[in-house]
């Protein structure tokens, strides 16, 4: 492969990249609540958003993230393809209780699943819960929508 070719694929990425960034609007946030904590947090609440969720954002507002909201609880996975940015997961059982948290690094197809059937997940920036002590089983997060299908 010659470095021209090399230079068209890369900026054919590049510009692909760029559409789909455009082309990715904000989603509506809720506020919520960790402890103290609070957070700003846009909701996925529909196939079509839980499949983009953050990808190809080049970072978060302090405090932000996204909530992902399923129909009914499932054994949720998350991966990384195509973010750009190191993340935290946290998996909530229906009242808001962090069953687990996962930290997942940009541009992996590594998954991360929950340790069960979950209704929610909040992405953050990597390290923010372990930052603010919030743990699995002692955890709440307060402001959750009812999901989807109840």
């Amino acid at each position: 492969m010659t470095n021209r070719t090399r230079l068209a694929i890369a900026i054919a990425a590049t510009v692909a990249a760029a559409r789909a960034l455009a082309q990715q609007p904000e989603l509506p946030a809720r506020a919520l609540t960790a402890g103290v904590h609070l957070i700003t947090a846009e909701v996925a609440a529909d196939e079509p958003s839980r499949e983009t969720g953050l990808m190809f954002r080049t970072g978060l507002k302090p405090n932000h993230g996204m909530l992902f909201v399923f129909e009914q609880p499932i054994e949720a996975c998350m991966w990384m393809r195509n973010t750009l940015i190191p993340l935290s997961v946290a998996f909530m059982d229906r009242d808001g209780r962090i069953v687990n948290i996962e930290e997942m690094q940009p541009r992996t197809e590594n998954l991360h699943c929950a340790k069960g059937a979950v209704p929610y997940a909040l992405e953050m920036t990597s390290g923010w819960f372990s930052e603010r002590s919030l743990k699995p089983g002692q955890t709440v997060i307060g402001g959750l929508p009812k999901p989807a299908g109840k």
